[in-house]
């Protein structure tokens, strides 16, 4: 797990911890030292932990204009023993809405398993996020992981599917993904008008 690191071709563009409305802003990371850890394995430096022993996450790349962010996740997305979601929600997305982000597009590559709980803090960010115009989609998910997030009724407040799975995001640049992923909601709205 050490060896696999956050996409990192966008750097150019955006970095999270000098971004001073970023919740990571200047963290600091070590080329040397691996500390945080997924149960056994360690995970490349750049990962950023926000209060999940098992999730973390990456900021590739937010437009605070266009009310959007680009995050990378890596781990195992368990709400049922760790709560993530209110981790995500608070440490993450909460400091990100306050400063105009409304549209939250998540790299789940590598979640590797998913574990449902109560889906309140789902359906507070949805209601938050639709009052601005937002949405918050997941692209491509693992088909397990997909089926525990149907199974829990997930896609009653996240957006998720085929259609996001198939968008080749690491040959795009962030502001393509950004509309592609609007044309699919807009497209397709997902049941959150009736959840």
């Amino acid at each position: 797990m050490h060896d696999i690191e956050p996409y990192h071709r966008w750097r150019d563009l955006y970095v999270a911890a000098e971004d001073r409305r970023s919740p990571f802003y200047r963290r600091k990371y070590s080329e040397f030292y691996l500390t945080n850890t997924l149960y056994n394995f360690y995970l490349h430096p750049q990962w950023d932990a926000f209060g999940s022993p098992t999730l973390y996450a990456k900021i590739l790349y937010a437009d605070y204009e266009e009310g959007y962010t680009l995050i990378e996740l890596i781990g195992e997305w368990n709400d049922t023993l760790h709560n993530d979601i209110m981790y995500l929600k608070r440490e993450i997305a909460d400091p990100m809405q306050r400063q105009g982000i409304h549209k939250f597009v998540f790299f789940c590559d590598n979640v590797l398993n998913f574990h449902a709980s109560d889906p309140d803090y789902y359906a507070e960010w949805a209601e938050e996020v639709r009052e601005e115009g937002g949405w918050v989609a997941l692209l491509n998910i693992r088909r397990h992981v997909e089926e525990e997030l149907t199974d829990a009724h997930l896609d009653h407040y996240l957006c998720f599917g085929e259609a996001y799975n198939a968008i080749p995001w690491r040959t795009q640049k962030p502001e393509m993904i950004h509309e592609l992923v609007g044309t699919l909601v807009h497209q397709a709205p997902h049941r959150l008008t009736s959840g």
